[in-house]
């Protein structure tokens, strides 16, 4: 667990009013991402999910966005909002999935499958997305799919394990997934989702998509290993939606462990337990009370997308921003 540096509740107080106080000073917006630590959710004018964020930032009037997250995020950022300056707090917030595919390897893959449509994942770099078709989350990742063709072969990428779910509600067979993973999501195993189930039989099911326990958990539901009727398969945003509506006493969750936060927050009376509580991404709580303070007091570290990559990418981005424009659901 990232170290805050705050010391009880005064300090809380003391820090999170400098924080706003400078971010009116800057005109500038803060958005965090459900797997930032409490404060820094808690101090953020959004938190939310890639796709959420991304038309947040979009749509902003502020002159700044401080994007706390990952790399990839505060470049989706520029992408879509190229005259706003845009800050990272922690340029070193790097993302393990986004880092398994360059663009020059899919460069190389579209070269072996010419006419292919290229659908990627939102955690990518914008040199990936600028090789890119279109871009998803795991949102509407089978709705983005879905839409293309029968006859069009898919290149999918990179999380194995959101393709293989796509691939496996949309029935496509004439896609292609490229093998990268979340390190994070990655460790959650079908193993230690089923006996966490059977420890907790009462329980409800949350399981992200990037989980490697994802499609194993959907088979096991189909075949009654798992509750049918309890496991869901959803992105941080229908966590929330659906956080706000169950009936369950209490979830088992399957995703990072700073959801939890919001999972609290949104329907408290349930008990919210992860399947690991070790599901920790290093990246994400790099971001620490006193790196946001620094970023607002100094302006740093500014986010810079070359000009001819950033117009290559904004039509993918644009396109995963446009399909269900309506929900509140995304990555």
């Amino acid at each position: 667990m990232a170290t805050t540096g705050i010391r009880g509740d005064e300090d809380l107080r003391k820090w999170s009013d400098e924080v706003r106080r400078l971010a009116v000073e800057r005109d500038a917006v803060i958005l965090a991402h459900n797997y930032q630590i409490p404060e820094i959710q808690d101090v953020a004018d959004h938190v939310g999910d890639s796709l959420a964020l991304s038309r947040i930032a979009a749509a902003s009037s502020a002159a700044t966005i401080v994007f706390a997250g990952v790399y990839f995020m505060a470049e989706t950022a520029k992408i879509l909002a190229p005259e706003k300056t845009v800050l990272i707090p922690e340029p070193r917030a790097g993302c393990s999935l986004a880092d398994s595919i360059d663009a020059d390897q899919l460069r190389q893959w579209k070269s072996e499958h010419p006419g292919a449509v290229v659908v990627a994942y939102v955690n990518t770099s914008a040199q990936v997305k600028a090789e890119t078709d279109l871009c998803c989350t795991s949102a509407n990742a089978v709705e983005i799919v879905a839409g293309i063709p029968s006859d069009k072969k898919v290149l999918f990428l990179p999380d194995q394990f959101l393709g293989a779910h796509v691939q496996r509600t949309t029935k496509r067979k004439n896609m292609h997934i490229w093998m990268g993973e979340c390190h994070v999501h990655a460790g959650i195993s079908p193993q230690e989702l089923r006996a966490k189930a059977e420890a907790a039989p009462e329980s409800e099911l949350f399981v992200h998509p990037e989980c490697g326990c994802a499609t194993p958990a959907l088979w096991l539901s189909g075949t009654g290993d798992l509750p049918a009727e309890r496991t869901h398969v959803l992105s941080t945003g229908g966590m929330l939606d659906r956080a706000r509506t169950t009936q369950a006493r209490s979830v088992l969750v399957a995703t990072e462990t700073g959801m939890l936060h919001q999972l609290r927050r949104a329907n408290p009376s349930i008990k919210w337990e992860p399947v690991n509580a070790k599901a920790e991404c290093v990246y994400m709580k790099m971001t620490t009370p006193e790196v946001l303070l620094n970023c607002l007091r100094e302006g740093t570290t500014e986010v810079v997308v070359d000009r001819e990559i950033a117009s290559r990418a904004r039509r993918a981005v644009e396109a995963m921003i446009s399909v269900g424009a309506s929900s509140s659901v995304g990555e």
